[in-house]
């Protein structure tokens, strides 16, 4: 009897660690696709949306030296 329940927990144990990893695996694929997403969404805004305006003003007014 004893070992048919130490199976059991055993068994148990197993199920509950694939679990873990099904979920760990899940999460880290929706991290994928939501990072997927985030940069295509990027470069969609880069290729002329509504929020594509860059910085660029400021780089051309820091590139020379301030007078004295």
């Amino acid at each position: 009897m004893y070992e048919y329940e130490l199976q059991q927990a055993r068994s148990a144990e197993l199920r509950r660690r694939a679990e873990h990893e099904r979920l760990v695996r899940e999460a880290v694929r929706g991290r994928r696709s939501a990072r997927r997403e985030a940069t295509e969404r990027a470069a969609e805004r880069a290729e002329g949306g509504a929020g594509s305006e860059s910085h660029t003003h400021l780089l051309h007014r820091l590139r020379f030296a301030r007078p004295a």
